[in-house]
C-alpha cells in the first residue's frame, strides 16, 4: 500500500469518526449536568465578546471528552486543534501549536497528565496570561523571547485525575467529571448511530446493545459497526436481536458486558488470590496486562458495576462477581 493511498485511508476513517460526533450542544446526548452548565457559560462568553475559560474533562476513556472539545468549539464559533500531551515533548513543539492559534480558539490536549513538567510549567503563563516564555540559546548566549498569544481555551481531558499536579488543576476555570451513560442514553446513540450508517436496529436489539456496551458511547458505536457487518454477512436489511446476541456472544462480550480481559481479572482474583485483597500490580503481572490499562479502562466498570472493592490493602472480589463466573466462596458450585 503506498503512503498516499495510506493517507486516504486515514482520512477515510477520520471523517467516519466524525460523522458519529455531535457538532452541538443540542444534539450531544447524555452528561446532562456538564451540558447545562456548558450551555451557561458559553452563552455569557459569548456575550461579553470573550473566550470560554479553560475545560478540565476527566472520567474512563470513550464518555465523549474529544466530541465536547469540538461542540465547545462549534458553539463558540471557533476552530479545535487536537493534540495529546505525550506529543508534546519540547517547548518548541508547545510554542508552535500555541502560536498558530486565533482568538477565540479551542486546544484540546488529550491526555494532559501525560505533558512533561517542563512543557507544563509553560503552559501556566499560556494558561493565564496569554504569553509564553521560550529561552533561546544556552548558558551565558541564553535569552527569553516573550510570544504574546490570542485568547483561547484549552479543553484538557485525562483518564487519571489524579495524576495531574495541583498547579495544573488550578487553572482550569470549569473542571468537571464524565459519568458512565445509562442505557436510555446509549439507545439513544445506538439509534442515533444506526441513521447516520443507514442500518435500521430493532428497538430490542438497540437495547440489548446498550445493555452491553459498558456505559460507554464508544464500545457501542464500535460495538454496532461489528453487528452490522454480522448481519450484512447474512443478508439481512434489519439488526435484530438474534444477530445481536449472536454477534457479541462471539466478540465474547457477556451479558454484563464484560470482555476476556475483565473476566480474567476476576476469575484471577478469585482462584489464584482467594478474593482478595491483592495489589493491582500482581494482578496486572498474573493476566499479563499493564497497569494502566486496567486501573483506567477495565477497573472503573467493575467498581461502577459492583464487581470489585478497591480497598487500602488492595482489590476484593464481591458476591457479584463470584455469582456471575458461577463461583462460590470455598469452592466451585
Amino acid at each position: 500500500m503506498s503512503e498516499k493511498i495510506l493517507d486516504q485511508h486515514v482520512i477515510a476513517g477520520d471523517e467516519v469518526e466524525l460523522s458519529l460526533r455531535p457538532a452541538r450542544l443540542t444534539e450531544y446526548v447524555g452528561q446532562l449536568e456538564l451540558k447545562e452548565m456548558l450551555d451557561i457559560y458559553i452563552t455569557t462568553a459569548k456575550k461579553r465578546n470573550e473566550s470560554l475559560d479553560h475545560v478540565l474533562l476527566y472520567g474512563p476513556p470513550g464518555l465523549g471528552k474529544t466530541t465536547l472539545a469540538h461542540v465547545i468549539a462549534n458553539e463558540m464559533g471557533t476552530k479545535v486543534k487536537v493534540t495529546t500531551g505525550p506529543a508534546i515533548n519540547r517547548p518548541g513543539d508547545l510554542a508552535a501549536i500555541l502560536s498558530s492559534l486565533e482568538a477565540g480558539d479551542v486546544l484540546f490536549i488529550d491526555e494532559i497528565h501525560r505533558i512533561p513538567k517542563v512543557i507544563e510549567e509553560i503552559l501556566y503563563s499560556a494558561m493565564e496570561d496569554f504569553a509564553i516564555d521560550i529561552v533561546i540559546g544556552k548558558d551565558t548566549a541564553a535569552s527569553t523571547l516573550r510570544i504574546d498569544l490570542p485568547p483561547f481555551t484549552l479543553v484538557g481531558a485525562t483518564t487519571r485525575f489524579g495524576d495531574l499536579t495541583a498547579p495544573l488543576r488550578d487553572r482550569f476555570g470549569i473542571v468537571h467529571q464524565l459519568k458512565y451513560y445509562s442505557i436510555d442514553e446509549l439507545k439513544q446513540i445506538i439509534k442515533r448511530t444506526s441513521k447516520i450508517f443507514e442500518f435500521p436496529i430493532e428497538d430490542d436489539a438497540s437495547t440489548e446493545l446498550a445493555r452491553r456496551s459498558r456505559g460507554t458511547p464508544r464500545i457501542a458505536n464500535r460495538l454496532f459497526r461489528r453487528i452490522r457487518d454480522f448481519a450484512q454477512y447474512g443478508n439481512d436489511e434489519i439488526i435484530n436481536k438474534e444477530t445481536t446476541d449472536y454477534a457479541l456472544n462471539r466478540l465474547n462480550i457477556d451479558k454484563e458486558g464484560l470482555d476476556d480481559t475483565d473476566r480474567r481479572y476476576l476469575q484471577v482474583l478469585i482462584e489464584r488470590f482467594k478474593g482478595g485483597p491483592v495489589g493491582l500490580e500482581a494482578l496486572a503481572a498474573t493476566i499479563s496486562e499493564e497497569t494502566v490499562t486496567l486501573e483506567d479502562v477495565n477497573e472503573p466498570y467493575l467498581l461502577q458495576e459492583g464487581f470489585i472493592i478497591r480497598s487500602p490493602r488492595g482489590r476484593v472480589a464481591t458476591e457479584k462477581a463470584y455469582a456471575h463466573l458461577n463461583i462460590k466462596q470455598g469452592g466451585m458450585l
